[in-house]
């Protein structure tokens, strides 16, 4: 099957749908013949990641985001045009409106209708106009999670028939057991000498970042710190929390973590704290996992899906999640059972698997496609 794949939508940093892209087109490349659209400063690296795709760069207008939307409705139909691949996979939400061609399109989230407050007005306009309107022109659609699924229906009254349930993967090369010595050199890096709780992720409203330091306040200890590791996103002004602790609370921002150190900072964490509001998937709750450190969620929408019975679950308000850290701090023998459950748990999640559930939803998005044409 040749299938053309718009990897336009890919950030610089590699955050939310790059990390989706990045670890699936890899796992499709010997699967399918993939045909992938990047934009310009992408070419090489999706032509390391995948030596059997056929690459096509977009114009470098795309960059920015109102750019790529008018785009896509114009030069990637031309490429559809052109090239008449079999299928056309959109990752992220939209795809060309002018298309007759088999599509599947991927929904990642559900909470710009459950937690609208969340988002950013623009990217709630849009992400949920394209919700509602996907699941109806595409032949397929697919979520990384039942909840996000059901979500979707239930907010836009979508064919459950049409949708895919398709699971995330973990890099199991990148996320697995560190060794001392990355555990040693990310502590150096970031002044680090004792127990820390680590977070990962975008520093933006629904991870529930100033809930986890007001959390963090009420059991703090002279040797413990916890560590923010994530790049900036939008709406939440943590410097200013952080700068107002009181003495002897510490609390250090990591940043935006490369890839090469993220096993060494989650598998030396002694908790690794995921409070969020509410997440299509909740990709870091199982990479932790896979690194071997007990993890601290929430039962939003998608998380309970993918922290099973191997994570401590606590309700979202601050005083809900210290008793969780407090739990986990005090009783080593907890946090190791929590990891063994841990181990299990990822090792359910893989990219490979991915890959085949993508490949069987393009099937039934060709024959579905097929069907309707010969009415």
């Amino acid at each position: 099957m040749r299938v053309m794949f718009d990897a336009t939508a890919v950030p610089a940093d590699r955050r939310g749908v790059g990390r989706y892209v990045d670890s699936l087109l890899p796992a499709l490349d010997s699967g399918v013949d993939l045909v992938i659209v990047t934009q310009h400063d992408d070419r090489e690296h999706y032509a390391a990641l995948c030596p059997h795709a056929e690459i096509i760069t977009a114009p470098p207008i795309i960059r920015r985001r109102p750019a790529r939307l008018v785009w896509e409705q114009s030069g990637m139909a031309w490429l559809v045009r052109r090239h008449r691949p079999d299928l056309v996979h959109s990752p992220h939400y939209t795809r060309p409106l002018a298309m007759r061609l088999p599509s599947v399109v991927t929904l990642h989230d559900a909470t710009f209708f459950s937690h609208p407050e969340v988002h950013e007005r623009a990217k709630r306009v849009v992400f949920r106009g394209w919700s509602r309107l996907a699941p109806r022109i595409a032949d397929r659609c697919i979520t990384p999670s039942r909840a996000t699924r059901d979500e979707i229906i239930r907010y836009t009254g979508a064919d459950a028939s049409r949708f895919d349930v398709v699971h995330l993967g973990v890099d199991q090369t990148l996320f697995r057991t560190p060794t001392d010595e990355q555990v040693a050199a990310v502590r150096r890096r970031l002044g680090v000498d004792g127990p820390y709780i680590a977070f990962l992720g975008t520093i933006e409203p629904r991870k529930n970042i100033p809930a986890l330091i007001e959390a963090y306040v009420q059991v703090a200890r002279p040797d413990w710190c916890l560590v923010l590791g994530g790049g900036v996103g939008w709406g939440e002004d943590i410097d200013r929390l952080v700068a107002g602790l009181p003495d002897g609370v510490r609390v250090i921002r990591a940043g935006y973590l490369p890839a090469d150190e993220l096993a060494g900072f989650l598998g030396g964490a002694r908790i690794v704290a995921y409070p969020s509001l509410g997440e299509g998937f909740g990709l870091p709750v199982a990479e932790a996992m896979a690194c071997g450190s007990p993890v601290l969620t929430t039962r939003r929408l998608a998380l309970p899906e993918v922290g099973g019975d191997a994570a401590y679950y606590v309700d979202t308000e601050a005083r809900s999640i210290a008793a969780g850290l407090a739990a986990l701090m005090a009783d080593d023998g907890l946090g190791r059972r929590l990891v063994d459950l841990g181990y299990a748990q990822a090792a359910k999640f893989t990219w490979a698997k991915a890959a085949e559930a993508h490949i069987a939803c393009y099937e039934r998005a060709v024959a579905s496609n097929a069907r309707v044409a010969g009415r």
